[in-house]
């Protein structure tokens, strides 16, 4: 009876436990939440798309806000487009934004986060940061100049030290401008987690860390739903899906014009280019590695998909592309290397594939070799060098695609 008794207890306060998590984690309040000019009405369909890093990818805060939207609009079939990768930053989203996202259908309500990457995994300059987010933002609102955006700072330590310091990092300074420019909501996870961290409601491994624990991704959830409990009447939801059907179908007919970019050079036009056009020799090949010859781990994400790969220095390939920008999208693993290149009849430089996160994972990267050319035609040679960089063990190059703005 007393080992009943005490087990009775611990199974009570665990459900205690639990009750409390549950309870702090719905206790949000909007102070970390800028709502500007945010379009809560859908009509009979909608699509839903998600972007952003791991913690976009992960089982979090996404499928969380996607029941949330089903239970609030009950009568709108929704269409969810999961478009988070791991380790990739905001660079690397306008890039790939044409294919993750608008190639599945029109946005209406687009969420994205790139904070926490665009500082700790790419460390981004203002400028950088400002190019990548700024591109998404307009190229998205070019396919629905009508849709939604949420833009969401998630949390690391050193995005709530700097506030800790009464300043904001570097990457939440770029995409804050951007937002503040256009008018798009904000959710300040990394704010709030910090102010609840500071006022001892929560703990940092309540949170869960980076990657947030279902807590911490609640917490995330509730502060995105605040953005849809704006009192609204009868009469203005009736009045906003009249105009939202009629805007939406003048969509194809008449797009508003944006405003003057922030930065003329941001990455709009910013769409992937299959490296299989390119010219080259044998030394390159165009073909899904073995990746279990290969040390590194590579995740499945990339696993089954073809590569232009050399590991012989020297060896060039030529492409020509249209466009004011260049890169690469590259899988940067152990053995990456240096590359050198040219464009047009500039003077050759040289970048380094190899990441700080490359030791035992080939690391998803975006590298610009350049983007502020004339707007253009142009052609671009490229060559690994024998150099092996710091840390790395080799030189190789593996392009998943060029990137063209």
């Amino acid at each position: 009876m007393i080992c009943y008794n005490v087990m009775t207890q611990r199974i009570f306060f665990v459900f205690f436990l639990f009750s409390v998590v549950t309870i702090l984690a719905q206790e949000v309040s909007d102070r970390n939440i800028q709502y500007h000019n945010f379009e809560q009405q859908f009509g009979d369909s909608a699509h839903v798309a998600f972007m952003g890093g791991s913690i976009t990818e992960m089982n979090g805060y996404r499928p969380m806000v996607c029941e949330m939207l089903q239970k609030r609009f009950p009568e709108t079939r929704f269409t969810f487009t999961a478009a988070g990768l791991s380790s990739t930053c905001s660079m690397t989203g306008a890039f790939r934004l044409e294919q993750d996202v608008l190639s599945k259908g029109r946005v209406d309500l687009f969420f994205v986060e790139f904070a926490v990457n665009d500082d700790q995994d790419a460390h981004h300059s203002e400028q950088t940061a400002i190019r990548g987010m700024e591109g998404i933002i307009r190229h998205l609102w070019r396919n629905n100049p009508y849709a939604g955006i949420v833009l969401i700072f998630f949390a690391n330590e050193h995005l709530m030290d700097e506030y800790r310091h009464k300043r904001e990092a570097v990457s939440i300074v770029a995409h804050r401008k951007v937002a503040e420019y256009y008018g798009i909501s904000m959710v300040n996870v990394a704010q709030e987690v910090r102010q609840q961290i500071d006022e001892k409601k929560l703990t940092w491994q309540q949170y869960g860390g980076v990657h947030p624990a279902p807590y911490g991704n609640r917490l995330a959830a509730n502060m995105i739903e605040k953005l849809f409990e704006q009192p609204v009447t009868a009469e203005k939801m009736t009045s906003e899906k009249t105009s939202f059907e009629k805007k939406s179908s003048e969509i194809s007919e008449k797009h508003p014009p944006l405003p003057t970019p922030l930065d003329i050079f941001c990455y709009e036009n910013g769409r992937f280019v299959s490296p299989d056009i390119a010219k080259y020799g044998e030394a390159w090949s165009w073909a899904v590695p073995d990746w279990k010859s290969i040390s590194g781990h590579c995740r499945s994400s990339f696993s089954g998909q073809k590569l232009l790969c050399c590991d012989q220095s020297g060896k060039e390939l030529t492409f020509e592309f249209d466009g004011k920008a260049v890169g690469a999208f590259v899988l940067a693993g152990p053995d990456a290397g240096i590359v050198e290149y040219q464009i047009d009849n500039q003077p050759v430089k040289q970048t380094v594939l190899f990441h700080h996160f490359s030791n035992n994972l080939h690391y998803p990267r975006t590298v610009m070799f350049d983007d502020q050319l004339k707007t253009g035609k142009h052609t671009l040679r490229l060559w690994i060098i024998d150099t092996v960089p710091p840390q790395s063990k080799g030189t190789v190059a593996r392009i998943l695609q060029f990137t063209v703005n």
